[in-house]
């Protein structure tokens, strides 16, 4: 195992298959199996893969040659066939959410480190560059206390028939269950702990049915608020994302769901110029006064605020999201696997994040008004 991990996929949809190829561009990683429902979809991918086709999931799992299974599955599946797989001895990497419920997350990530197994969620935002940027600048504390922030989900719902199953709420878990894990993932890790607030669902008619196609949620973070919008009702040429977190002395705003491109804008020190330069080369760079002359000064929140240069940093490009989103999938299993070989290293995230990013979402779907 030291020098090879082989994967048993269950679920062969299109983003399985988007995976399955960022995984094997790590070197030493190797798809084993491939199992679907839909046999069809099984044989394709594992066409594509040079995998082993089991109808059966259960006969996968007694496959001794896989070491990890990677679930790709509708969402009220994950808890069933992640503990399958842990008791069948097996590592698993399962598509977010964990499950449908806190207190079954809870119970996988205990049993798996009671048997020294892997279990871990795909919320890999924290792999992407952008974030650990954002969260140095936090942690530095660049623009000063962070006091307000938002994340805007416009997304498209072009290729989600009536009859899929992310409409059905006993089968996605509901909108924040099934996507927002991701993003109350992404700013507790930038700011830790969150304290729900306040939370509502918006449906709308459609001839037999309701269809619950917007929430919003605003969640306190270190004592201000974070409002969380997702709407799956755009075509797909209007799907966008947008995040921004206001500060004392400026703002960052990320772009698209997977961030790739970003505008800082807020009063910095030379030293702070600089380093955005080395981060960020070739960024456009915007300053209304030059670092290089003597500090100025202003206040806000009656206190003194010095700097040297009001400075606007736009850098990256939203047409870069796919080669971002392979680089992700990339490190996170990259990442994983290292666990898998030495249980002494750190992982960017863990069965916790699992856990947490659930407990909040579950908690905004259960108190959430509906109108």
């Amino acid at each position: 195992m030291a020098h090879r991990l082989s994967i048993g996929i269950i679920g062969a949809g299109g983003f399985a298959a988007f995976a399955a190829k960022a995984f094997l561009k790590v070197d030493g990683i190797r798809i084993h199996a491939v199992c679907d429902v839909d046999t069809s979809n099984a044989t394709t991918l594992a066409r594509e893969v040079r995998a082993l086709v089991y109808p059966e999931y259960e006969h996968m799992l007694q496959d001794e040659a896989i070491d990890l299974i990677y679930i790709a599955t509708p969402p009220y599946l994950h808890y069933s066939q992640s503990r399958l797989a842990l008791r069948a001895g097996k590592h698993v990497l399962c598509e977010k959410p964990a499950a449908l419920k806190t207190s079954e997350a809870e119970e996988l990530a205990a049993y798996a480190r009671s048997k020294n197994l892997l279990y871990t969620v795909n919320l890999l935002q924290r792999y992407n560059p952008l974030y650990t940027v954002v969260k140095t600048i936090i942690e530095e504390k660049w623009l000063g206390d962070f006091v307000h922030g938002f994340f805007e989900n416009y997304a498209s719902d072009e290729k989600l028939i009536p009859e899929h199953w992310f409409w059905e709420e006993e089968k996605s878990g509901g909108i924040f269950i099934e996507h927002g894990v991701h993003f109350f993932d992404m700013f507790s890790g930038w700011l830790g702990r969150g304290q729900l607030v306040h939370a509502m669902e918006i449906r709308r008619d459609y001839p037999g049915k309701k269809i619950m196609d917007r929430v919003q949620a605003v969640v306190l973070y270190q004592n201000s608020p974070v409002n969380f919008y997702h709407g799956f009702n755009q075509p797909k040429v209007l799907d966008r994302q947008e995040l921004r977190l206001q500060f004392d002395w400026g703002d960052i705003t990320l772009y698209e769901w997977v961030p790739v491109k970003i505008r800082l804008h807020g009063f910095l020190t030379s030293a702070q110029v600089e380093k955005l330069m080395q981060q960020f080369p070739g960024a456009s760079i915007e300053m209304q006064s030059d670092p290089a002359l003597q500090e100025l000064h202003v206040r806000g929140k009656f206190r003194d605020i010095t700097y040297n240069a009001l400075v606007t940093v736009t850098a990256g490009d939203i047409t870069d999201k796919m080669d971002r989103y392979e680089q992700l999938a990339m490190s996170m299993i990259s990442d994983q696997w290292a666990w898998i070989r030495d249980h002494s290293h750190r992982r960017v995230i863990d069965d916790t994040n699992a856990v947490e990013s659930l407990r909040i979402a579950e908690e905004a779907t259960e108190i959430a008004s509906v109108f």
